[in-house]
C-alpha cells in the first residue's frame, strides 16, 4: 500500500524510531501546481507514524519556508533525525532560496530545527551550514545551477563522541564540470557548531551529484547508499540508467569506493533509506518516482527486503528484493 497523502506528491523523506513508534518526515507539495517539477520550489516537511513501516497515520506538516533572507526563505527539503544526549530530537534539513521565479538557480543551506516529542517543530536560527569555497563549488564560480548542499545525513561518530554530517555536494575543481559530484562532510561536538571538512570522495565517478547520502551497514560491512538518476550521471555512466546507488565502503566515514557503485534500484524509484525494522532485518524505503502512464508516481513505497548475493569476485552484495517480483512480470 505505501504511504502517500490525498492531494500531494511524496517524495524524498527520512525515518526515526523513537523504539515505538517509526516516524517518517517526507517532502510533499500540492498537486494542483500541476506540474511535478514545481514541487521543489513548495516543498513543505510532513510528518507520519507507524509500527509497522506499512500502515501509517499523517499529522499533516510540521515545518515550513521562513521569509525572505531566511535560508529557507523557498522550501524545506531533505534531512535527517537525531536525538541528543539531552532527550530532545533534531532535525538537520535543507534549506532552498530559489534566487528567481523564473529560473531554476537556487542556494542550499542547512538548518535545523528541534522538538522534544518529534510531534512539535521550533526552528533553532543558530545553525546556518553553508558550503565551503576552500573546497566546494558555490554559486559564484557559475558552472553549475545551484550552490549543491543538501541532504544532511547525520550519524554518531563510529569510534568517539563526536558527530558528523554526509552532504550532497559537488567540489569546485577536477574532471569535467558535469562530473564533480562528492559526499561533503562536516563534524560537531555536540550538534550545535559544526565545521566543514574536506569532502569523504573524490570527482570523477560519473555523479553530477550523490543524492539523500546514508551510510548503511549490511552483511557485517559498512556501504554508502545515494541516489543519482540518469540525467545527472557523467562519463561512462551516461550508457546506463540512473536511479538507488549503493557502493561498498571500509567504514561508515569511507574510503567509498565509487568505482565500485551499482544499481540497487533503477529510478522507478529514488532517495532510498535503509531502515532497520522491528524484526531487526534491514529494510529499504523508497519513493515511486514514475507512477502510471510514466508520469510521476509521488508515494513511498512499503518496506522493500534486502538481501546478500554473491557478486562473483569473492564478495557479497546487497540486493533489493523488488527485483524478483520484477522479474517474474517481465
Amino acid at each position: 500500500m505505501g504511504f502517500s497523502r490525498d492531494g500531494h506528491w511524496v517524495w524524498d523523506f527520512w525515518v526515526a524510531d523513537d523504539g515505538d513508534l517509526f516516524h517518517l518526515f517526507y517532502l510533499h507539495a500540492p498537486v494542483s501546481l500541476v506540474d511535478p517539477d514545481l514541487r521543489h520550489r513548495n516543498a513543505r516537511i510532513g510528518h507520519a507514524t507507524s509500527s509497522d513501516l506499512i500502515a501509517w497515520v499523517d499529522h499533516g506538516t510540521v515545518l515550513g519556508p521562513g521569509g525572505p533572507g531566511d535560508l529557507d526563505a523557498s522550501a524545506t527539503w531533505t534531512g535527517s533525525v537525531v536525538r541528543d544526549g539531552d532527550g530532545a530530537w533534531r532535525m538537520f534539513y535543507t534549506g532552498s532560496a530559489f534566487l528567481s521565479a523564473g529560473e531554476i538557480t537556487n542556494i542550499e543551506t542547512i538548518g535545523v530545527a528541534v522538538s522534544d516529542d518529534l510531534f512539535h517543530w521550533r526552528k533553532d536560527d543558530r545553525l546556518r551550514l553553508q558550503a565551503d569555497p576552500r573546497w566546494y563549488e558555490v554559486l559564484p564560480d557559475r558552472t553549475w545551477h545551484e550552490e549543491a548542499w543538501r541532504d544532511p545525513w547525520v550519524f554518531r561518530d563510529p569510534e568517539g563522541d563526536g558527530w558528523h554530517m554526509l552532504i550532497t555536494a559537488r567540489v569546485r575543481d577536477g574532471a569535467s564540470a558535469r562530473d564533480r559530484g562528492v559526499v561533503g562532510h562536516a563534524v560537531s561536538n555536540d550538534l550545535v557548531d559544526w565545521r566543514v571538512q574536506p569532502p569523504l570522495t573524490e570527482p570523477g565517478a560519473g555523479f553530477a551529484h550523490l543524492e539523500v547520502p546514508q551510510s548503511v551497514r549490511l552483511g557485517g560491512r559498512d556501504w554508502l547508499l545515494f541516489s543519482c538518476d540518469t540525467a545527472h550521471l557523467a562519463g561512462d555512466r551516461m550508457a546506463g540508467p540512473g536511479g538507488i546507488w549503493i557502493a561498498p565502503a571500509a567504514s561508515p566515514l569511507g574510503p567509498f569506493d565509487l568505482g565500485a557503485a551499482e544499481l540497487l534500484l533503477d529510478e522507478r524509484y529514488y532517495a532510498g533509506r535503509v531502515v532497520v525494522g522491528r524484526d531487526e532485518s534491514p529494510h529499504l524505503l523508497a519513493f515511486e518516482n514514475t507512477g502510471e502512464a510514466g508520469g510521476f508516481g509521488g508515494r513511498i513505497t512499503d518496506p522493500i527486503a534486502l538481501t546478500l548475493e554473491a557478486d562473483g569476485a569473492g564478495g557479497m552484495r546487497p540486493r533489493a528484493a523488488i527485483d524478483d517480483r520484477e522479474t517474474e512480470t517481465t
